[in-house]
C-alpha cells in the first residue's frame, strides 16, 4: 500500500468512531486536506454503498498538529430511503479540530451537463515547478504541474494533478485523493489576485472552509485540472471557486474554499 492510501485508511474504534493516521514532522501544522479527505472517509464508512456522497461541507476550527492522528465522531443525522446525511466531529487530543456534514444520495435518472474547455495540456507544462513546502503531503506520489495566468482579479490558476503510484479501482479512495490533493494552496489564488501568494508569507492564510459538490466519478491516476479563481476578499478571508475536470473535459466535482486572509 502506498503512503497515500495508508493516510487515507480510517480504521474503526467503536460504534461510528474512526480514526485517522497522522503525517509530517513533530511541531508541524496538520494539512487540512487530510482532516478533509479522512472525514470523509469515516462519514462514506457508516452508509451503504449505493448512496454516494453528493456533498461535503467542512470547517476548520483550529490547526492540528502534523505527526498525530486524529479521531472521527461520526453522527447518522439521517438515513432515508434514497439519502442520508451525517455530521462528522474531528479531534486530536480531545481537541475539536473540525466539523463536517456530509450529503449521500442514490443515483436517479434526469438531465445532465457539465463539460469544461480544455486550456493547454499538463505535459507542456514546468513539471518542476514548486508552490511552496509542503513536508506533510507525499508528493512523491503526485505529478503536478501549475498553470498561473492573468493578473489583478483576472487571475486563474490552473492545477492539473493525477498520481504516480497505482490505485486499485475504487471509487471512494479515487474521490478522496482529490479532496486530499485539491486543498494544497487551494487558496493562494486570494492572494495572487494582489500580487502575492502564501509562500511569500506577506499575509497571514489558511483554509478556514471548505465545501465540494460531487457530480461524476474521478479518476485520481489519471490527469485532472482544479481551475479556481478569487472573486472576492475583505474582513481577513477570501474565497476561491473552482471546478475540478477530468481529463476528457467533463467537470466532476464544483469547490468553493474559504481562506484566512489578513495582515500580519
Amino acid at each position: 500500500m502506498s503512503a497515500l492510501s495508508d493516510l487515507l485508511t480510517v480504521r474503526e474504534t467503536g460504534v461510528d468512531r474512526w480514526r485517522g493516521p497522522g503525517a509530517g514532522p513533530e511541531g508541524k501544522r496538520s494539512f487540512g486536506g487530510l482532516f478533509a479527505a479522512q472525514s470523509l472517509a469515516a462519514a462514506i464508512a457508516t452508509v451503504p454503498a449505493e448512496k454516494r456522497v453528493t456533498n461535503m461541507h467542512l470547517q476548520f476550527l483550529r490547526g492540528g498538529e502534523a505527526g498525530d492522528g486524529a479521531d472521527y465522531r461520526v453522527e447518522r443525522v439521517y438515513d432515508g430511503r434514497t439519502a442520508a446525511a451525517r455530521r462528522v466531529e474531528g479531534r486530536q487530543h480531545d481537541r475539536l479540530l473540525n466539523t463536517a456534514t456530509v450529503s449521500f444520495s442514490a443515483e436517479m435518472a434526469g438531465p445532465e451537463h457539465g463539460t469544461h474547455p480544455m486550456p493547454t495540456p499538463p505535459e507542456a507544462l514546468d513539471p518542476d515547478r514548486s508552490l511552496g513546502p509542503s513536508p506533510s503531503v507525499p508528493l512523491h506520489e503526485f505529478d503536478i504541474r501549475v498553470d498561473d495566468q492573468g493578473d489583478g482579479t483576472d487571475f486563474v490558476r490552473r492545477f492539473w494533478w493525477r498520481t504516480t503510484v497505482p490505485l486499485p479501482a475504487d471509487p471512494v479512495l479515487h474521490t478522496l485523493v482529490a479532496v486530499y490533493i485539491t486543498d494544497l494552496y487551494g487558496v493562494d489564488p486570494i492572494f495572487a489576485v494582489h500580487g502575492h501568494s502564501m509562500r511569500d508569507r506577506t499575509y497571514r492564510g489558511g483554509t478556514t472552509d471548505t465545501s465540494m459538490w460531487f457530480h461524476r466519478p474521478v479518476y485520481a491516476d489519471q490527469w485532472n485540472l482544479l481551475e479556481s479563481r478569487s472573486p472576492a476578499a475583505a474582513r481577513g478571508r477570501g474565497v476561491v471557486t473552482a471546478s475540478l475536470v477530468r481529463a476528457d473535459g467533463v467537470v466532476a466535482a464544483t469547490m468553493v474554499q474559504e481562506g484566512l486572509a489578513a495582515n500580519r
